[in-house]
């Protein structure tokens, strides 16, 4: 994805707040988020084997 918007921190009654909105690559450093905890591993591989 180019852009991301992330909604939580959690689901249902802890959740509903939005955390984040920006590219994937910003995610990453946004320590609340979920998503960007588990992000972070797939740009690190996607990175790693990028062709230039």
């Amino acid at each position: 994805a180019d852009h991301i918007i992330d909604i939580g921190p959690e689901g249902g009654d802890g959740g509903g707040k939005i955390l984040f909105e920006g590219t994937p690559e910003e995610l990453v450093k946004v320590k609340e988020s979920y998503t960007g905890y588990y992000l972070k591993d797939e740009l690190d591989i996607h990175q790693k084997y990028q062709i230039p």
